[in-house]
């Protein structure tokens, strides 16, 4: 749904002659999709366990994850880069790696995790919906395009690797919940052009990418300052 809003918005925009970024209204109805998604996500599991999952489910759970957080957001990354951009062939194709990289990193992510024996506490990579919340972060804080796409090859990276974060269960998960609808909030502020939309947009954003970054730097100092483990003694 966030990309048939977003294609059918490009293309009435291009239609119409006009040049440039979206209207900031069709912009958020598609993040805002996005975050419905997100919203769903949260709670997907815990339904389908209390209702009796099945197999077909769990298959049907992945693509559609794919296609909400993988190639929803890789489009945002196009539109942003190529549609939007005036920075001529070198500039798309630096949107469209990026955009790949994410789409990349979404499928590895998810065929890992349904290869993995489920852990209850953590999960090994940024969770897909955090990654693709991070990305369309980016596109709206519409950051040169060399700087947003190293910036979306981070979030990307951090979907594959190995870095543990914390899955959101109990109080945590009702925590991202309010997160996801403060964000609704601040994305329609911003889109109606309410005096400090854009700082909340902006702010919240910043808050975002600081958290998503906050676990690996976290954990690299964690090593840094662990000792090392003595020699074993000689018998």
């Amino acid at each position: 749904m966030a990309v048939w809003q977003l294609a059918a918005a490009q293309s009435a925009h291009v239609a119409a002659g006009g040049e440039g970024p979206l209207e900031r209204g069709a912009v958020a109805a598609a993040v805002a999709l996005l975050l419905v998604a997100a919203g769903c996500d949260l709670f997907d599991g815990r339904v389908a366990r209390r209702l009796g999952g099945s197999g077909m489910g769990a298959e049907l759970d992945n693509l559609a994850d794919v296609i909400s957080f993988g190639f929803a957001p890789a489009f945002f990354v196009v539109a942003w880069g190529t549609l939007a951009g005036d920075g001529g062939v070198l500039h798309r194709a630096v949107a469209l790696a990026a955009a790949a990289a994410v789409l990349l990193a979404v499928v590895v992510r998810l065929a890992r995790f349904s290869c993995q024996a489920p852990d209850s506490s953590t999960f090994t990579g940024l969770p897909s919906p955090f990654g693709a919340m991070a990305v369309i972060t980016v596109v709206l804080l519409d950051p040169p395009v060399y700087a947003g796409a190293a910036a979306v090859a981070v979030v990307a990276w951090l979907m594959v690797s190995r870095v543990a974060y914390p899955k959101p269960r109990g109080r945590l998960a009702y925590a991202v919940l309010g997160w996801i609808v403060v964000s609704a909030g601040c994305l329609t502020a911003w889109a109606l052009d309410a005096p400090g939309g854009g700082l909340l947009l902006y702010s919240g954003g910043g808050l975002l990418l600081c958290l998503v970054l906050a676990v690996p730097v976290h954990l690299v100092a964690a090593r840094r300052h662990t000792p090392a483990p003595a020699p074993a003694k000689s018998p």
